[in-house]
């Protein structure tokens, strides 16, 4: 069976590193499902969740606030601007997150405070769906 080597990083340092048989993620354009021998790919991530099916058919799950993707037939780069595993969100955390985010873009007056507090406020409910999702709640 053909395979892929994933590597998730962020600035906090590696994050996962493996073989998997599917890759999912969240690009700018929408979901993207990676196989192994996938065309070469760059793409920009939104905020949202990176699944990683390894060869035993396991999912692990990852959070993440945006960065890009590199997507060559044998390997998927994976450089999140910040990447939590599944196991460390925290729902309750998140919620209170997205909460904040919410009333912040009530309050943002200027077009820079405005664009910040979207920016926020969408990294805030990717977080809180993963959250979500990873506890069987979606």
């Amino acid at each position: 069976m053909a395979t892929l080597h994933v590597n998730i990083v962020s600035a906090e340092g590696e994050i996962h590193t493996g073989e998997a048989q599917m890759v999912f993620a969240p690009a700018k354009m929408g979901e993207i499902g990676i196989a192994p021998r996938h065309a070469p790919l760059l793409s920009a991530l939104k905020p949202g969740e990176v699944r990683v099916q390894d060869t035993e058919g396991t999912e692990h799950f990852f959070y993440i606030t945006g960065g890009m993707i590199e997507v060559q037939p044998t390997s998927v780069t994976v450089l999140a601007d910040t990447a939590l595993r599944g196991d460390q969100l925290d729902e309750a955390a998140a919620l209170a997150a997205q909460q904040e985010a919410e009333k912040a873009l009530e309050g943002a007056s200027e077009e820079t405070d405005l664009a910040r507090a979207q920016q926020e406020l969408e990294e805030a409910r990717a977080r809180y769906q993963a959250a979500q999702k990873l506890k069987g709640k979606r």
